[in-house]
C-alpha cells in the first residue's frame, strides 16, 4: 500500500505546571486515513492536536544539497518531536545565550540579536499558551523552533545557527533538563525522608524483630529500622548532587569539542543514580508489603493508600508499594537501555544518541512517582504494636546478646557462640525461651553463667544493652532521630 506525504502538526500544552514534573495525557496524531496514539511523556502534560495542513513537504533547513525529500516511513522513523518537544524551554534558553554570544563577537548586530530574542520570547509564550504548532516534518524541537523563528522574524533568525550544530543544542538542552530534573528529585527525596522521620518519632520505643536472610536475628527499635531507609536515601541524594555538579561543569569552556557533543556519560550517571534509588525504594516496598500481610500483621495501611480485589471483597492490598517494587524494574531497564546504546559508538556524534531521551524521561517520571507514593504511604500507615509485641518471644532474638554476656565474662566469642547455640538447642527441647531457662539449666550448659545473666535476656534487656554509636539502643536511636530532625529542618 502506498502512503502519500503529509506534514504532521502537534499542539503544545496550554500551560506547564510550575515547580514539578507532571504526568501527561496521551496525545493523538492523525495520519492520512489512520490514527496513531502517542504515549504519555515524562515532563509536562500535552495535548497534541492534528492538522490536515498542506500536503506538500517543507524543505528541510539542512536540505540544500538534496534534490528529493525523505520518504514518509523515514520521516516517521527518524522524528523525535513527539517527545523532545519537552526540551523547548532549554532550547530557547540556549538560543538566547547563543544569540547574545554572536552579537558580543560581532557576528551579528545588536539589532539582529534583539529581534531574535524578542522572537524567541514570542515563541515561548505561544508554547506556554498551547498555541504553538509542533510539526513532525520539522523533525525535532530545534528545527521546529528555528523554523518558526524564521517565519516570525525573517532574515535575522537565519543567522542564529552560526557556529553551532544541533549536536551542540541537544547536549546543552539535555544537560539543562537533567539539572532541573535532579533538583525535583532531590526535593522528593527530602519529602520522603521527613515522612520517615516523622513516622519513626511516633514509635520511639517500639521493638520489632530484626531479620537477616528473612530469619529472625536480633531485636531492634522500629525507629532504628526506619532511619536506615533515611540513611540510604541520603546517599541517593548525594549521588544525584555529585552528578549535578559534574553536569554543570559543561558551562565552562569545554576542553574538547568532540567529547562535548558525543558522550552521554552524564545521562548514564543520572540513570545509574536513579536506579540505585529505585532499588532502595523497591526494598522498602517489599518490606512493607510483607509486613502488611496477615502472616506478619505488623503494618496496616489506611484506606487512602490501599486498593481492593475485584473478586474477593475482604481484600485490602498495599498496591502502591507493589508498584514501587515493580517500577524499579523500569528504572533499571532505562539504565541498561542507554548503557547498551552507548556501547561501541564511534566518535563523535551518532544519530543513535537520539534514543537516549525516552529512557531518560521515563526514568525521571518513574522515580518521581515512586518517591511521591512512598511518601504518601509513609504518611498513611500505622504499626500494630500489640501484634508486634506478641510476636517478639519467637526466634530467640536475645541469643546474640547472651553471647556478648559470655564475652564480658572472658569467654572467647567463638566459644560463646557455641555455648549459646547449645543453650538455644536446650530451649527447643524444652519449648521455652532463653529467659525462661533456670540458672541450673544454664550452668549445666556452661558453669560461667551467673545470676546476672538475666539482665541480658528478653528483648527489652537485649535492646538496652546496645550502647555503641549507631546501634539500636534507645539512647542512640533518640540521638539519631534528633540529628535527622535537625538536618532535615523538622521542628519539634
Amino acid at each position: 500500500m502506498a502512503f502519500t506525504s503529509q506534514s504532521l502538526i502537534f499542539r503544545a500544552p496550554a500551560s506547564l505546571p510550575s515547580g514539578r514534573l507532571a504526568a501527561s495525557s496521551a496525545g493523538r496524531v492523525v495520519l492520512r486515513g489512520r490514527a496513531a496514539a502517542f504515549p504519555s511523556v515524562a515532563v509536562a502534560s500535552t495535548s497534541m492536536a492534528s492538522s490536515d495542513g498542506d500536503e506538500k513537504k517543507e524543505t528541510k533547513l539542512w536540505g540544500g544539497r538534496f534534490e528529493e525529500g525523505v520518504t514518509d516511513a523515514v520521516e516517521r522513523f527518524t522524528e523525535s518531536i513527539s517527545y523532545d518537544w519537552q526540551l523547548y524551554k532549554y532550547d530557547i534558553m540556549g538560543s538566547k545565550a547563543h544569540a547574545s554570544m554572536l552579537a558580543s563577537q560581532g557576528l551579528i548586530t545588536a539589532g539582529d540579536r534583539d529581534i531574535i530574542l524578542e522572537g524567541l520570547d514570542q515563541i515561548e509564550r505561544l508554547i506556554q499558551e498551547g498555541k504553538f504548532e509542533w510539526r513532525k516534518d520539522r523533525e525535532d524541537v530545534h528545527m521546529n523552533i528555528e523554523a518558526a523563528l524564521i517565519e516570525r522574524v525573517g532574515e535575522p533568525a537565519k543567522k542564529l545557527h552560526t557556529a553551532r550544530s544541533r549536536n551542540d543544542q541537544i547536549v546543552t538542552d539535555l544537560r539543562l533538563w537533567c539539572r532541573d530534573a535532579i533538583d525535583k528529585i532531590l526535593i522528593r527525596i527530602k519529602q520522603l525522608q521527613v515522612s520517615l522521620v516523622m513516622l519513626a518519632s511516633k514509635y520511639v520505643d517500639l521493638i520489632v524483630p530484626g531479620y537477616t536472610h528473612l530469619q529472625r536475628a536480633q531485636p531492634v527499635l522500629l525507629p532504628h529500622l526506619l532511619l536506615s531507609y533515611v540513611e540510604q536515601l541520603e546517599r541517593d541524594a548525594g549521588r544525584l548532587v555529585n552528578c549535578r555538579e559534574r553536569n554543570l561543569k559543561f558551562t565552562a569552556p569545554m576542553k574538547n569539542s568532540i567529547d562535548a557533543v558525543s558522550d552521554r556519560d552524564f545521562v548514564l550517571e543520572f540513570l545509574a543514580a536513579n536506579s540505585i534509588a529505585a532499588v532502595h525504594l523497591s526494598r522498602i516496598g517489599e518490606e512493607w508489603v510483607l509486613w502488611a500481610s496477615e502472616e506478619f500483621g505488623f503494618l496496616t495501611p489506611s484506606d487512602k493508600v490501599s486498593t481492593g480485589s475485584s473478586i474477593m471483597p475482604q481484600k485490602k492490598n498495599p498496591d502502591p508499594m507493589e508498584l514501587v517494587r515493580g517500577k524499579s524494574a523500569r528504572v533499571v531497564g532505562d539504565l541498561m537501555t542507554v548503557l547498551t546504546l552507548c556501547k561501541g559508538l564511534p566518535q563523535a556524534y551518532n544519530r543513535d544518541l537520539q534514543e537516549d531521551k525516552e529512557p531518560l524521561f521515563d526514568s525521571v517520571k518513574a522515580i518521581l512517582g515512586m518517591l511521591e507514593v512512598c511518601t504518601e504511604f509513609a504518611q498513611n500507615i500505622s504499626f500494630n504494636s500489640k501484634r508486634i509485641q506478641s510476636s517478639l518471644p519467637a526466634g530467640y532474638l536475645d541469643a546474640t546478646t547472651l553471647a556478648d554476656y559470655l564475652v564480658k565474662k572472658g569467654v572467647p566469642f567463638r566459644t560463646s557462640h557455641e555455648i549459646v547455640g547449645r543453650s538455644v538447642a536446650l530451649c527447643v527441647s524444652k519449648n521455652c525461651q532463653l529467659a525462661e531457662l533456670q540458672l541450673d539449666d544454664l550452668k549445666a550448659v556452661h558453669p560461667v553463667f551467673e545470676a546476672d545473666v538475666y539482665e541480658y535476656l528478653g528483648v527489652e534487656n537485649a535492646v538496652n544493652k546496645f550502647i555503641s554509636y549507631g546501634s539500636t539502643g534507645s539512647n542512640q536511636v533518640k540521638k539519631q532521630l534528633e540529628d535527622w530532625r535537625i538536618q532535615l529542618g523538622i521542628s519539634s
